[in-house]
C-alpha cells in the first residue's frame, strides 16, 4: 500500500517587483521616522516654534506631524500596528500586511516603540518561512 504525500506548497516569497516596493516603503518609513524624531522632536528650536505657532493658532506641517508623531510615541501605536500586522502576516502571509507590518515597525523601532516594533520585524522573518495556500 503506497501512502499519499501532501502536495508540496510553496512559500510566502513576494515577487521581485513587489520586493522592491517593499523595500522602498521599508525605507521610506525608516528615513521619515528618522527625520521626524532627530530633525522635528528632538529639536528645541522647532519644539519652541511649535508651541509658539499653535498659541497664535498658525500651524505647519512640520508642526503637524511633530504633535501627531508624539501622540502615536507616547501610546506605543506604531508598535501595536506593527505587531497585529506581523502576527496576521505571520498567520495568513499578505504583501499588503507585510508592507503594513515593515512600515509601523520601521516607525517604532526608530520613535521609542522598539519592545513590540522588534517583536515585529522578528514576526515579519519569520512570515517568509510561511506556507502560501496554493489553489487548487
Amino acid at each position: 500500500m503506497r501512502r499519499m504525500t501532501p502536495p508540496m506548497t510553496r512559500r510566502f516569497l513576494p515577487t521581485p517587483r513587489q520586493t522592491t516596493t517593499l523595500a522602498a516603503i521599508g525605507l521610506a518609513c525608516l528615513g521619515y521616522a528618522l527625520y521626524l524624531r532627530y530633525l522635528v522632536i528632538e529639536n528645541v528650536p522647532v519644539g519652541l516654534s511649535c508651541d509658539a505657532g499653535a498659541q497664535t493658532g498658525e500651524v505647519s506641517w512640520v508642526c503637524m506631524s511633530r504633535k501627531i508623531g508624539l501622540a502615536f510615541d507616547e501610546n506605543g501605536v506604531f508598535g501595536w500596528v506593527a505587531a497585529g500586522a506581523a502576527v496576521l502576516t505571520l498567520i495568513r502571509p499578505n504583501v499588503v500586511l507585510f508592507a503594513i507590518a515593515l512600515g509601523a515597525a520601521g516607525f517604532g523601532l526608530v520613535l521609542h516603540n522598539a519592545g513590540l516594533a522588534g517583536l515585529a520585524a522578528g514576526l515579519i522573518v519569520l512570515s517568509l518561512a510561511r506556507p502560501v495556500p496554493v489553489p487548487e
